[in-house]
């Protein structure tokens, strides 16, 4: 194929018609940069949503593939295989939680946090509890467990939802504490929601969440799929707030662009599994863990968490300086490190696709917010060039 045309028009005969596509055919991509069949180079703010943290084709996560293809790539997991060992001990040394499972994909994480609420309620506290409760505008996932915990517009077309969910207000804590119940087997809640339009929980409801749980015997999980692996400016966004969920997931930059999930459970909570309950064919296979360790070996050294800490805050208070130079155009400025979200008065189709004309490749959510998921690599020249851009817009 040899242009943006021929890319699209064989697309479109096809691929099933589930995503409307940017229009943008991307040929490579290197660093914080993409390439499209013209040659022509954008900036990546979006990292393929919160993946290629650690920029696009990495050179030593890229040798750990290969070397890995020449050694061992899948055997199952009826297996021991020391790539997966040594992954889950490094995940499991970022936290306080000290069992792993390994998936393909953040949705599947949430279904194992999902099932190992239900199950360590049924089975080891003899409780027959099975309602999961999330929060409005929150977003876990598009398996059919996953989609009836988050937003109903994605719910369009699937019904009947899988029954045992409930969604209350977020920030809601008296509305919790109602609905917290005998059936109640956990709660899951985004520390940082990002599909929501990039919403930092309130600490106080955040610790409110986690004491109510911990008081009803319920399992409190985090989902921490986007906002995970050091992009908030710790290794997980729940550590922002000294909280200890009792499961968490994570998917999205685990592998840096190879499909891969985990879920990590303390070790209380990891009694409601037991050998057959729960599997997968590929997760934690041989290539992805080899990947995944480099992964976190290279977050480790850099220090990615520190770096976006600090870099994330400067965005933000350069883009609250546009904000100021275009009253009326911006409401807020709001993120956690390097997961930012600049929200407009306005529905904001029109400057997204003239940041993407400019080379500025990001998304809109909510129909208002910016979202920003640039790599944790990316330098602050870069930023400033779309801030720039941005104010050209605005101002």
């Amino acid at each position: 194929m040899d242009s943006f045309d021929e890319v699209k028009e064989r697309s479109d005969k096809v691929l099933c018609r589930t995503y409307s596509r940017y229009p943008l055919a991307v040929q490579s991509a290197k660093g914080c940069r993409l390439y499209d069949f013209a040659g022509r180079e954008y900036i990546d703010l979006l990292s393929g949503i919160a993946v290629t943290a650690l920029g696009h084709c990495h050179p030593e996560v890229g040798q750990a593939i290969c070397a890995q293809t020449a050694k061992l790539m899948h055997v199952s997991n009826l297996f021991y295989q020391e790539e997966q060992v040594y992954l889950a001990e490094k995940l499991a040394a970022t936290s306080h939680c000290s069992r792993v499972f390994f998936c393909n994909s953040g949705a599947e994480a949430n279904e194992a946090m999902i099932k190992l609420a239900r199950r360590y309620q049924q089975k080891v506290k003899q409780r027959d509890a099975y309602e999961i409760i999330s929060f409005a505008h929150c977003f876990h996932g598009r398996t059919m467990s996953t989609l009836a915990a988050g937003q109903a517009k994605y719910q369009d077309g699937f019904l009947p939802m899988p029954p045992g969910y409930r969604q209350l207000e977020w920030g809601d804590l008296a509305a919790l504490e109602a609905a917290v119940g005998p059936q109640t087997a956990g709660v899951i809640l985004e520390v940082v929601q990002g599909e929501g339009g990039i919403r930092p929980v309130d600490p106080e409801f955040a610790r409110g969440v986690q004491e109510l749980c911990r008081r009803r015997g319920v399992l409190f999980l985090v989902d921490e799929i986007q906002a995970g692996l050091c992009r908030s400016g710790k290794w997980w966004a729940f550590q922002q707030y000294g909280l200890t969920p009792d499961a968490f997931s994570v998917a999205k930059a685990l592998a840096n662009g190879l499909p891969m999930g985990a879920m990590l459970c303390t070790e209380e909570a990891a009694q409601g599994f037991d050998y057959g309950c729960h599997g997968t064919t590929f997760g934690g296979g041989g290539l992805a863990s080899a990947a995944a360790c480099t992964v976190l070996e290279i977050m480790e050294r850099d220090k990615l968490a520190e770096r976006a800490e600090a870099l994330g805050a400067w965005a933000v208070e350069r883009f609250r300086q546009i904000a100021d130079k275009a009253p009326g155009k911006i409401k807020e400025v709001r993120g956690m490190g390097l997961l930012l979200g600049i929200e407009l008065t306005f529905p904001g189709k029109e400057v997204w696709q003239a940041l993407l004309d400019k080379g500025f490749v990001l998304n809109l959510t909510q129909d208002t917010v910016l979202r920003l998921l640039p790599a944790l690599t990316i330098t602050s020249e870069d930023l400033e060039s779309f801030a720039m851009a941005l104010e050209e817009n605005l101002c």
